[in-house]
């Protein structure tokens, strides 16, 4: 098989006055090859809230600018550059959300090249990429499930598997029930944790439960949801909270996490004024902060390994799957908050 010459993807113009509306297919030339890189066919792509932010230009640093848009992707290797030796053609893939970050912490110069951003994204049929930024999907995973892995599943295994790690018998609270917080409940079990979640749906805590979830609070119903979560820790706290919330939920994640416990701060998906007696807690509760900056392809490579070996317990969830024509329709099933787990686009016919 002939590499291709055309690919089709989506662009997000220059300009744009309505966001994600404002989605486009053009068709560019397939670039050639470099001795380095793989050619990849990309199967599947998932949606996260930092795309959304691109589209509708409330993420900083690219306002007014043309963006190849999409960060995680699934996908089949057809071609090789010649001095590629660790993958072959027909190899299953995923590309790391930052291509050069291949371990220990990022840096300003990894995170500049993170995809879907200053640098073309994944919404598009052909994409090469850096041999060294690919990592191995795992073998019983289709491409869609596999689409989930790159910054979804990757954010929560750093989250509990990064510099704090989760051991059994550990309490967890996990906010919400997207992408990372779904992955993050299933690692949480697979590690002999106890999990808490929270929403604000019960349907969406029913699955949360199926998933393993052993106490569940629905913080529409108890808006103090902090203090339920010392109730259920007989006012200890949890050892680590996977905080997706931001501003609006930072305090009260802080408050339910044990003395020495972590939060795993990653979301900004609501705004509040901070309590002035934030820092008061924080330091007297001696609470590890930690932002979450997805993670590097060996991080990805040692999640694969757990996911490998626990194959009945880390099954992707995904909520909706759009065909690539229908990119707009997936944003919109994005912006709406209605989905547990993640959105995935089918990008080229299997």
């Amino acid at each position: 098989m002939s590499p291709p010459k055309i690919s089709r993807q989506y662009l997000l113009p220059a300009g744009r006055k309505d966001g994600y509306g404002n989605l486009t297919i053009v068709e560019v030339e397939v670039p050639k090859l470099k001795v380095t890189e793989v050619l990849v066919k990309v199967h599947a792509a998932s949606l996260q809230y930092r795309d959304l932010s691109r589209a509708n230009e409330f993420y900083g640093g690219l306002k007014g600018r043309e963006v190849i848009p999409g960060s995680d992707m699934a996908g089949e290797v057809i071609s090789v550059g010649e001095d590629v030796t660790e993958w072959k053609v027909g190899d299953r893939v995923c590309a790391n959300f930052c291509p050069t970050h291949l371990y220990g912490d990022a840096t300003d110069t990894t995170l500049e090249g993170a995809l879907g951003g200053v640098v073309p994204g994944v919404l598009t049929e052909y994409r090469s990429f850096p041999s060294q930024s690919l990592v191995r999907i795992p073998a019983h995973f289709s491409y869609q499930q596999a689409a989930t892995l790159p910054c979804a599943a990757l954010t929560a295994y750093n989250a509990l598997h990064g510099r704090k790690q989760i051991k059994a018998g550990d309490t967890v609270l996990i906010l919400g029930t997207g992408g990372v917080s779904i992955w993050a409940l299933q690692f949480a079990v697979t590690s002999g944790a106890t999990v808490i979640v929270t929403s604000s749906s019960d349907e969406k805590l029913k699955i949360a439960q199926r998933l393993g979830a052993k106490h569940l609070i629905n913080y529409r119903n108890i808006p103090d949801w902090e203090e339920e979560v010392l109730k259920l820790t007989n006012g200890v706290g949890v050892d680590h909270v996977v905080e997706v919330g931001g501003q609006g939920t930072l305090y009260k994640s802080i408050k339910s996490a044990r003395i020495g416990g972590s939060v795993a701060v990653i979301g900004i998906l609501s705004q509040s004024d901070f309590p002035k007696d934030i820092f008061h807690v924080v330091i007297y509760r001696a609470i590890e902060l930690r932002g979450i900056l997805i993670g590097s392809v060996a991080l990805f490579r040692d999640m694969v390994r757990l996911i490998e070996a626990n194959p009945e317990k880390t099954t992707p969830v995904i909520d909706k799957v759009f065909t690539f024509e229908d990119g707009v329709a997936a944003y919109a099933h994005l912006e709406s908050q209605k989905h547990v787990g993640k959105i995935v686009i089918q990008v080229s016919k299997d």
